[in-house]
């Protein structure tokens, strides 16, 4: 009866590994390359887009007529079988994955020295490649090492430190920068994912996390920005001063004229009035000589002396006649 019992067990914990060597699963974010002694039979795909499918198939076509063999192709999520023992399931990532390097030293265009920290999405979008020339995710990370860092130095080399730091279409005080860090970082992803089809790698996108000078050239750097800026400031100051003093030589002209022509005005009124007043006064005076040089002679000795003044007089000729 123990013999029957332990055989029953044997049997089902046969039955079980036998089962669990026979069935795999694959979800939604896996994808997997199935092989028999090394070489792949068959392969999930997951959510590839059509764009890719066409790529995807063409390669397939290529790897089977050179091995002479077949492959099965099979898409989406779910419960497979393989067979047992002798089939090994590699499962891959179907999702968008992360590249990040270390920061590295590139040298633009205008010979200055960038500390550069980027960053990349990339994803397996052949398997069969994948598996056959990078194997592993870290494989993959390694090459995408290579490939981005030569293609991003390649890059910010044709472009100056103020196209790398800014975007695209920002008016400086000077110029407008028609090629900033977007047209720069898209050239290099397509040039990077370009490199890495052939091992069934797309890149999505590469961008700068951080662009930093060396902490010897900040001070360099920054004291010839100070010196730019004082500079323009100069200038702005320059031209405002002279528009300043034509505005003020302009005013001071105007103002010249109107009181130049407020004076003639007014002489000329002064004029006419001493005129009319002399007229009026010789009709005045022309009634009565003796009265109007009475009043004349007051006027010369109100003029010529001061209360204070103490005068012996003669009244017998001159102004002082008419005193009598």
């Amino acid at each position: 009866m123990k013999i029957v019992t332990v055989a029953a067990v044997v049997l089902v914990a046969l039955v079980a590994v036998f089962v669990s060597a026979s069935f795999f699963v694959v979800d939604e974010t896996k994808q997997a390359v199935i092989t028999l002694f090394g070489e792949p039979v068959a392969i999930v795909i997951g959510s590839m887009p059509p764009e890719l499918r066409v790529d995807f198939e063409k390669a397939i076509k290529d790897y089977e007529r050179e091995k002479r063999t077949k492959l099965t192709i099979k898409q989406g999520a779910g419960l497979y079988t393989k067979a047992p023992f002798l089939q090994k399931v590699i499962i891959l990532e179907d999702r968008i994955l992360e590249y990040d390097s270390e920061p590295t030293d590139i040298v633009t265009k205008d010979k200055k020295h960038l500390l550069v920290d980027n960053f990349a999405r990339w994803r397996i979008v052949n398997p069969l490649w994948f598996i056959q020339t990078v194997r592993t995710e870290n494989g993959a990370q390694a090459r995408l090492d290579d490939i981005i860092y030569s293609v991003l130095r390649e890059e910010l080399a044709k472009s100056n430190v103020v196209e790398i730091v800014r975007t695209d279409n920002i008016h400086s005080l000077k110029e407008q920068i028609a090629t900033g860090r977007e047209t720069i970082m898209n050239a290099v992803a397509k040039k990077s994912d370009g490199s890495a089809r052939r091992y069934g790698i797309q890149v999505v996108d590469v961008r700068i996390k951080r662009a930093d000078l060396p902490q010897e050239n900040l001070n360099a750097i920054f004291n010839r920005m100070r010196a730019e800026r004082e500079r323009i400031s100069k200038q702005y100051r320059s031209e405002g001063e002279e528009e300043a003093a034509k505005i003020r030589a302009e005013t001071d002209r105007d103002v010249k004229i109107m009181l130049a022509e407020a004076y003639k005005e007014a002489e000329k009124t002064k004029g006419n009035g001493d005129g009319k007043a002399a007229a009026i006064y010789a009709q005045a005076y022309s009634a009565n000589e003796e009265f109007y040089k009475f009043l004349q002679s007051l006027e010369v000795v109100e003029k010529s002396t001061s209360d204070k003044d103490q005068l012996i007089i003669s009244t017998s000729s001159g102004v002082y006649r008419y005193m009598k």
